[in-house]
């Protein structure tokens, strides 16, 4: 699976995990926020996140 090496990425349980190493396939990613305010780097999450 061809990956993009301008995103890495190690959450192997997404669809979107490159099986190779520790890249995405998608060419482009959303990163959002569950809080109000991010003040933090648990505060953002992938939004292109998909179980596989």
């Amino acid at each position: 699976m061809k990956h993009n090496e301008s995103i890495g990425c190690s959450v192997t349980e997404c669809k979107y995990h490159c099986k190779d190493d520790d890249y995405c396939t998608l060419d482009q990613i959303k990163v959002g926020t569950h809080e109000s305010r991010a003040k933090t780097v648990e505060c953002t999450d992938c939004q292109s996140f998909e179980l596989h």
